[in-house]
């Protein structure tokens, strides 16, 4: 599973040594923050890929790991089996358009980014962590009673 680092200027993806051999990467992914336009959690990341498989490894059903390039896309995919994913759209980035990820940590991504965070980069889940909980009040549901007779 990738490591999440994040600072004012920049996501950073850390991967393994196995998971930079099965996606062919020498180094960590460190996306400019300014180039992230929208993020979304999805519990099957195996139908946001798109193109055919680049570089990498790919096993299907099992595992995705590597480039993936479309008509005019290019996407960073590190899929395992069917496990809770993040889906990244960038813009104005050199290499890559997308990054589909598996990771638990989604939900303290999404939440890290909506966040004022230090200088140096810290774990999205230390930031989530320590960030304040907001609290939506809903709309609450209308108790039924039955009628008296």
């Amino acid at each position: 599973m990738v490591t999440l680092l994040l600072d004012q200027t920049r996501l950073e993806v850390v991967l393994s040594p196995v998971e930079r051999a099965a996606t062919f990467q020498r180094e960590n992914l460190r996306i400019a923050r300014e180039t992230i336009t929208k993020v979304q959690l999805t519990d099957d990341a195996w139908t946001w890929l798109r193109g055919v498989p680049g570089p990498g490894t790919h096993i299907p059903g099992i595992l995705a790991a590597g480039t993936w390039k479309g008509a005019a896309t290019t996407d960073f995919v590190l899929i395992r089996r069917r496990r809770p994913s993040v889906v990244i759209d960038l813009e104005g980035d050199e290499q890559y358009q997308r990054l589909i990820f598996t990771t638990r940590h989604g939900l303290a991504l999404t939440q890290a980014l909506r966040l004022d965070v230090s200088e140096e980069a810290v774990d999205v889940v230390e930031i989530a962590g320590t960030a304040p909980i907001p609290v939506v009040k809903g709309r609450q549901r209308p108790v039924i009673r039955p009628r008296p007779v």
